[in-house]
């Protein structure tokens, strides 16, 4: 996840993203060092005025590595 670092690019605080969400900081912390929902996303890119994809981390080239094997495998974007 990139929140954090959207965050510091944005020149905002975790404590200024929780007010705009209408939770508090100690609650947005437990969101960003843990698992979250799709819901608390939305809310959180909204906050951010990004878009939701934009919180997850972009691979670098067209090739991922399969989490379970290993293997490298090349994705043709079509």
């Amino acid at each position: 996840m990139r929140i954090k670092e959207i965050i510091k690019s944005s020149d905002t605080t975790v404590k200024e993203v929780a007010e705009k969400m209408g939770i508090s900081q100690p609650a947005l912390s437990r969101v960003l060092n843990g698992n979250t929902t799709v819901e608390m996303l939305e809310r959180i890119a909204a906050a951010l005025e990004v878009p939701i994809t934009e919180l997850f981390e972009q691979p670098a080239t067209n090739k991922v590595t399969c989490p379970r094997c290993g293997q490298v495998l090349s994705v043709k974007f079509v």
